[in-house]
């Protein structure tokens, strides 16, 4: 999936990188809409997951040039070069917020969970407007302090989040 980068300018290939890096960091992210014309929203999910994972990778573990070339074989040389450009130039910060981030994950604590399934129906105008939603409420215990948190999401807004917690899941897995 990570190919989907050669069809960016390689500058914009390095802002996209950059942003990506920020967002592991605690800064503000990328945004899908600035790359809109570029990629479907599936496509964003995940070009930035496989990106963010790659950092993440490549940072923790200190990962070799040889072993992050190999990663990055889809991409043109000079694509490759701008993503690795960025791994060396903040790799500390990577380590940095890899570490700091274990120990918020280890302080926030899942308490419970619910969930229902919803159908959105529309006004009689487009009464063919069925749109199921999940609707997710996560109670959160950090620093001692018990915190809901509701999201709401379509089946493709689901999706995406299935497949950032795999993603994570693995991350965590390997920094065990």
């Amino acid at each position: 999936m990570v190919g989907q980068l050669n069809n960016l300018p390689v500058t914009e290939c390095l802002k996209l990188c950059h942003r990506v890096v920020d967002g592991l960091c605690g800064r503000e992210p990328p945004r899908r809409i600035d790359y809109t014309d570029t990629w479907s929203q599936e496509e964003w999910w995940k070009i930035t997951n496989t990106l963010a994972t790659a950092f993440q990778l490549s940072g923790g573990n200190n990962s070799s040039d040889e072993e992050v070339f190999v990663c990055l074989s889809e991409l043109s040389s000079s694509h490759s070069e701008a993503v690795l450009n960025v791994l060396k130039a903040r790799r500390k910060e990577i380590c940095h917020a890899l570490l700091g981030r274990t120990n918020r994950i280890s302080s926030a604590i899942l308490q419970d969970f619910d969930w229902q399934l919803k159908l959105a129906l529309s006004s009689d105008k487009s009464s063919s407007f069925q749109t199921p939603l999940l609707s997710l409420c996560l109670d959160i215990r950090e620093d001692g302090a018990l915190k809901p948190v509701t999201l709401e999401m379509n089946r493709e807004e689901l999706n995406t989040l299935i497949s950032s917690l795999e993603v994570t899941n693995k991350v965590l897995l390997q920094l065990k």
